[in-house]
This record gives C-alpha cells, sequence and structure tokens, in this order.
C-alpha cells in the first residue's frame, strides 16, 4: 500500500474512535460518593480530558471551587493541588448527610468601540460590567456565562438540602437523590436556569472507561418542558452528565452578543455520578 493510502487510512480509523470528534470534557472524580463511619474524607480528582475518565490533556482549575455542608453551611477543601494532567484535593466530611462540592464559573463580557478603536471588557456580573461601558461606547455586544461542573458526596445518610437550587445559572435539582443511583433502574432530575423549568436542553450522559472500549455508549437526552429527564442506568459505574443549551429562550439570535438590557446568555452544566450495583 502506498504512503498516502496508508496515512489516509490511519486518519480514518483516528477519526472513528471513542471521543476522537470530541471537545475536551471537564469533570471531577471522587474517590466515592457514599462513605461511612467518623467523619471520613474524599479526595476528588480534577481534570480536562477526553478520555473519561483519564488523565490527559489538563488540569482543572480550583480558583471557583466551592464546598457545601450537609447544613448549607460553606465548608472548606484542604490539601489541594495541580499537576500537570490533574488537580486534586480533599474534602472532611466533617457533618453527616450530602455535600455539593463545585466548581462555577460566571462571568460577563463585552466588546465596543470607541472614537474607532475596539475595546473589551470582562467582569463577574452584568451590574460590574455595565460600569466599565463608558457613555459614548458603540456597537456595544455583551454576553453573559454561568457554567458549573459539581458532584454530590454523602456521610452515612443522604440528606436533601445543599440539593437545592441556587437560582444562578444551569442546575439539577435531583427528583432521585444522586446518591442513590442503581444499575438497571431509572432515575429522574430536574433542570432548572435561574431558578426556572430548563425546557428542551441537550443531555449527554456517557459512561466512564471510554479508552478501553470501542464504542462510546453515550445517551442523549432531552428536558421535557418542566425540565425534567429520566435516565435508566445500563451497568453499574461512573457516569459523566453534561446539559447545556445553546442560549437562554428569550437571548438575541443572528449575532455573538446582545445588550445590556438584554445580553445573549449562555449556560453549561456537568456533574459526575456513581452509579452502584443491585
Amino acid at each position: 500500500m502506498k504512503l498516502k493510502h496508508i496515512t489516509a487510512a490511519i486518519a480514518i480509523a483516528a477519526a472513528l474512535l471513542p471521543g476522537a470528534a470530541q471537545a475536551h470534557r471537564g469533570w471531577l472524580l471522587p474517590s466515592a460518593t457514599v462513605l461511612s463511619g467518623n467523619e471520613p474524607w474524599v479526595t476528588v480528582d480534577a481534570a480536562i480530558s477526553n478520555d473519561l475518565f483519564y488523565f490527559e490533556h489538563n488540569a482543572m482549575g480550583l480558583d471557583n471551587l466551592v464546598v457545601f455542608n450537609p447544613d448549607g453551611s460553606k465548608g472548606t477543601h484542604e490539601n489541594a493541588g495541580k499537576g500537570r494532567y490533574r488537580s486534586t484535593f480533599d474534602v472532611k466530611l466533617s457533618q453527616p448527610g450530602t455535600y455539593k462540592i463545585a466548581v462555577v464559573n460566571n462571568g460577563a463580557n463585552a466588546s465596543f468601540k470607541v472614537d474607532g478603536a475596539q475595546k473589551r471588557v470582562r467582569a463577574a456580573t452584568l451590574e460590574a460590567l455595565a460600569a466599565q461601558i463608558p457613555a459614548n461606547a458603540q456597537e456595544v455586544s455583551v454576553s453573559v456565562a454561568a457554567s458549573r461542573n459539581e458532584i454530590f458526596v454523602t456521610s452515612g445518610k443522604p440528606t436533601a438540602k445543599v440539593l437545592a437550587p441556587t437560582g444562578v445559572g444551569l442546575e439539577l435539582v435531583p427528583i432521585t437523590h444522586p446518591n442513590d443511583l442503581i444499575a438497571g433502574e431509572t432515575a429522574q432530575f430536574r433542570f432548572v436556569l435561574d431558578g426556572k423549568p430548563a425546557a428542551n436542553l441537550a443531555i449527554t450522559v456517557i459512561p466512564g472507561g471510554i479508552r478501553y472500549r470501542d464504542k462510546l455508549g453515550e445517551m442523549k437526552l432531552t428536558s421535557d418542558a418542566e425540565g425534567k429527564v429520566s435516565i435508566k442506568w445500563p451497568e453499574a459505574g461512573m457516569y459523566w452528565l453534561n446539559a447545556a443549551p445553546a442560549r437562554d429562550a428569550d437571548a438575541p439570535r443572528g449575532g455573538p452578543g446582545g445588550t445590556l438590557e438584554k445580553p445573549a446568555r449562555r449556560a453549561s452544566y456537568v456533574t459526575t455520578l456513581e452509579v452502584l450495583a443491585q
């Protein structure tokens, strides 16, 4: 076979590999999701990769890491470190119940012209962004983004207080507790966007270990009018779930951004879920 034919064959084969054409996926992976005993610890890996859950691209930043205790108070993490391919940290589960551990990134961006010169500004909130845009700005384009990558970990008996949404961005509101998922059974979740039902979300669920199988094994789902989705777990293991509308229903179309009064909106949600054997 000629060299050019061999090269073409290799390229085609690579394109058919699981995740070959996929964007990099960010994920948190806990050492366990259900623990017992007196004040147990959980270690969490945080990474961005093609293969789930394998370290081969970049470590995830932990600047916006938050921990919520079962009583709703802010918790802490310890022993944080960042390597080439992954970040790690520990959480001591000093209270019984369910914890929420998340990396939350919210922000607003604007581009505009002043006296013909192109300018760009960025801020944590839309209000802070507005203060940076001068009154004589022209061709103002504004967008806001919210992403949430989180996991749930339970010490002892599952509790529900931390499952309440914050009302900012795209969030999962479990109907079935996220630490009570069983292979062969169906779980129900509800998604909300800024506290309101998020209908018609594109939801992708992928079991881990894709590096060692020839099929991705993904499930493609859509939330209903109430933001609900049902997922039947085919087998035990760790699963990566991603939900992401292209834009809010009221977001402006036809351009990269909107106005301060009606900015373009982008939101995404990721969680890692453990499904146990029956």
